[in-house]
């Protein structure tokens, strides 16, 4: 008879909804809290699969339907800072996994976060608390997946934030706000090649003098990596023209390119080619690159690649050419 009156197993839905009614009652009880923290090992477990299982793609719709049908990714951003760790990161895994979910073929966080976009204020200045800033910042970078939120953030007071947050003490910090910065500038090309072209000024202001002239050997290396990448792709070629165009921005990187650092120098090199190699180089650009011509010279013969790379190489050789071949009377 015992086994009349066995509950019926919960769907995924009834978790999310049972999720959804615990984070607004976190201020409760322990017995609550722990049945949150049940939850979402559940949730988490439903989407990724365990040891015996691989997630099985209609529990995982029904989840992602349910999750998003109502505000409960508002309720676990604001609850979160009250979880214990385990569930944070939990929850942090489910954030992340739920951006990738396809109900239909759609992507229904998508459709969410464009009427939400406020929850991104929350995730950006989760930075500033030690405790959240890595459960914030991972959520954060998986939800800039979506162009919409990417171009939210970009355009947001909050970006300029970014040059500090890349330079605060706590390592893992900054170096999670790096790599959210990084995918901010390079995951959507046509939304970043807007975003430059409108915001020149400021943003390269604050990049060279905060990052490239940083006086952290690690900021500097990431920064000059991120500005490589940044200016060789074709979507940025105007704001790399202008970028190539600037005495100052020379300078800076032939500073880099003094650097002790191997891998800063290797850098800096795929930047200073492109100076180089613009046809229409300003008048005060060759005469720097004149004045300094020998210098150059002895540093670019002396750079050489950690390992064997045709490609370096033949640029080395170009750029070699290019400078030899320049003359005084380039400067009429």
């Amino acid at each position: 008879m015992k086994s009349l009156f066995k509950s019926k197993p919960r769907t995924p839905s009834d978790i999310v909804r049972q999720t959804r009614d615990l984070l607004r009652l976190t201020n409760r009880d322990d017995d609550k809290m722990a049945e949150l923290t049940k939850n979402l090992r559940e949730m988490k477990s439903i989407l990724y699969g365990n040891s015996e299982s691989e997630p099985v793609p209609e529990a995982c719709a029904q989840l992602t339907q349910e999750f998003f049908k109502e505000n409960t990714l508002r309720l676990l951003i604001q609850c979160l800072p009250k979880l214990n760790l385990e569930a944070r990161k939990d929850a942090t895994q489910i954030v992340a996994n739920l951006q990738r979910q396809q109900v239909q073929s759609k992507l229904i966080a998508s459709d969410y976060l464009e009427t939400n976009l406020d929850l991104m204020d929350v995730l950006i200045t989760g930075y500033e608390n030690m405790d959240m800033a890595l459960h914030y910042g991972a959520m954060l970078r998986e939800c800039i997946r979506h162009q919409i939120v990417a171009k939210y953030v970009l355009d947001s007071p909050h970006m300029k934030k970014f040059f500090d947050y890349i330079q605060l003490p706590n390592f893992d910090i900054a170096a999670d706000a790096g790599a959210t910065f990084k995918e901010l500038l390079m995951r959507h090309k046509s939304t970043v090649a807007e975003f430059l072209s409108k915001n020149y000024e400021w943003f390269f202001d604050e990049y060279n003098s905060k990052l490239l002239e940083s006086s952290n050997y690690i900021t500097r290396r990431q920064a000059v990596k991120v500005l490589g990448d940044m200016l060789l792709d074709r979507s940025n070629s105007a704001v790399m023209t202008q970028y190539v165009s600037s005495r100052d921005n020379l300078r800076i990187l032939m500073n880099l390119l003094r650097e002790s650092s191997k891998s800063i120098q290797m850098e800096a090199f795929h930047v200073f080619k492109l100076f180089v190699a613009n046809q229409k180089k300003p008048a005060d650009i060759i005469s720097i690159l004149v004045a300094n011509r020998s210098k150059l010279l002895r540093l670019l013969g002396d750079l050489k690649s950690a390992k064997e790379d045709e490609q370096f190489e033949a640029d080395k050789a170009q750029v070699i050419r290019e400078i030899a071949a320049l003359e005084p009377r380039d400067l009429a």
